[in-house]
C-alpha cells in the first residue's frame, strides 16, 4: 500500500478518468459502435477473472474460504460484466453505486501480496479499475442518470446479500466481504470500531458513500437556477 508501484496505478487510474470526462461528448457522437466496445471491455474483463480462478487452482490458492466470487467488488465484477453485456438500468445502479463505492476503497488500500509485474497485480488493478470506469462511462456516455431511488436499491440489495454472506463465512470459515474480521493489513475499517460494531458502522459508512456519488454523479441540470 502506497508503494511506488501502487502510487503510480492510482496516477494512471486518475489521468484515465479525466480522460473519460473529457472525451464524454466525442466517444458519444463520434464512436459507431459503443456496444462492441462495451462487450469486448466486458469479455476482457471476464477472460481477467477466469485466468485468476485458474492461477490460483494451479498454485494451490484456491480455497473455499477466500476464493468464491463473494467479495464485494467480486459481486460488482459480475454486476459490471453484465451490464457491459445487456446495458440494462437496474444493474447499473449496482454498479454506480455499491461497485464505485467498494472498489475505491479497494483501490487505495489493496489487499495484495504481489507486485508488479506479477499477473495477480495486473487483475487486482484492472478488474478494480474496470468496475469504476464502467460506472462512470454509464453515466457520461451512455447518459444513465444515477436517482436517490437507486441509492436505496443498492443498499437494500447489499443488506439482502449480507445475511447470505454471514452463512457462507460461518460454513466455510471465511471472511468474504470482511464480515468475519478486519484485514490483517489495514483498511479503512480500522476507524470504524471492533467487531462485530464495525459491521453497523460499515452500513452508515456504505449509506453514505452511495449519496455521495449520487451527489456527484446526478443530473445537475435539472436542480434549476443557482
Amino acid at each position: 500500500m502506497f508503494s511506488a508501484t501502487h502510487v503510480s496505478v492510482i496516477c494512471m487510474f486518475l489521468i484515465l478518468i479525466g480522460w473519460l470526462y473529457v472525451s464524454r461528448k466525442r466517444l458519444r457522437t463520434k464512436v459507431t459502435n459503443l456496444r462492441g466496445v462495451e462487450r469486448s471491455f466486458g469479455f476482457m474483463l471476464l477472460l481477467f477473472e477466469i485466468g485468476f480462478h485458474l492461477w490460483m487452482a494451479g498454485t494451490g490458492r484456491w480455497r473455499l474460504q477466500d476464493s468464491l466470487p463473494l467479495e464485494l467488488c467480486s459481486i460488482s465484477l459480475v454486476a459490471t460484466i453484465l451490464l457491459l453485456w445487456t446495458g440494462k438500468h437496474s444493474i447499473a445502479n449496482f454498479v454506480i453505486f455499491a461497485g464505485i463505492g467498494g472498489a475505491i476503497q479497494a483501490m487505495i488500500t489493496p489487499v495484495l501480496d504481489l507486485d508488479f509485474p506479477h499477473f495477480r497485480f495486473f487483475h487486482f488493478f484492472i478488474t478494480h479499475a474496470g468496475i469504476i470506469l464502467t460506472g462512470l462511462y454509464f453515466v457520461w456516455v451512455r447518459g444513465y442518470t444515477p436517482t436517490l431511488k437507486g441509492v436505496f436499491q443498492a443498499f437494500f440489495l447489499l443488506n439482502v446479500l449480507l445475511p447470505l454472506i454471514l452463512f457462507i463465512n460461518k460454513k466455510v470459515e471465511g471472511n468474504y466481504m470482511f464480515l468475519a474480521r478486519k484485514p490483517l493489513n489495514g483498511s479503512l475499517l480500522d476507524y470504524l470500531g471492533p467487531y462485530p460494531w464495525y459491521i453497523a458502522s460499515l452500513e452508515a459508512v456504505a449509506l453514505g458513500m452511495f449519496l455521495v456519488i449520487w451527489l456527484l454523479l446526478r443530473d445537475k441540470s435539472k436542480l434549476g437556477p443557482s
